[in-house]
């Protein structure tokens, strides 16, 4: 004869919905919390009126480079002679970009000898400029 056992073992589970439940709750509850604190810091103001010239912000400079060689800062036309001086004046001293715009018929020399006179006049960060498409 064989005898049954009354309880079948069954091994147990863990349920995860009601602890996704629990961390999302968490979540909101943590997000507002910081919410709230960030208005408890500020302080208001109530600023003067008043007539301030705006603050400058001056787009980089372009340097141009024609298919016949021929170079120009911000529609300046300009020698490489010329350049490391005009560029100078033009150049955000905060913000030393210059927008590189080549013509693909330029020759490559004074395109690397106009940027090299740019590197001697403070430019630190050359952009190329491409046109969009295929």
């Amino acid at each position: 004869m064989k005898l049954r056992r009354s309880r079948q073992s069954k091994r147990g589970r863990i349920e995860i919905i009601p602890m996704i439940d629990v961390m999302f709750f968490l979540l909101a509850t943590f997000m507002l919390a910081s919410m709230s604190m960030q208005q408890l810091n500020s302080v208001k103001v109530d600023l003067p009126k008043g007539a301030a010239a705006p603050m400058e912000n001056k787009p980089p400079v372009t340097l141009v480079v024609t298919p016949d060689s021929q170079i120009f800062l911000d529609k300046t036309p300009v020698t490489l002679d010329t350049l490391a001086p005009t560029l100078k004046t033009l150049l955000n001293a905060a913000d030393p970009r210059v927008i590189v715009a080549a013509d693909n018929a330029s020759t490559n020399g004074v395109l690397v000898q106009a940027m090299i006179k740019a590197r001697e006049a403070g430019a630190q960060h050359f952009l190329i400029a491409v046109q969009h498409g295929r």
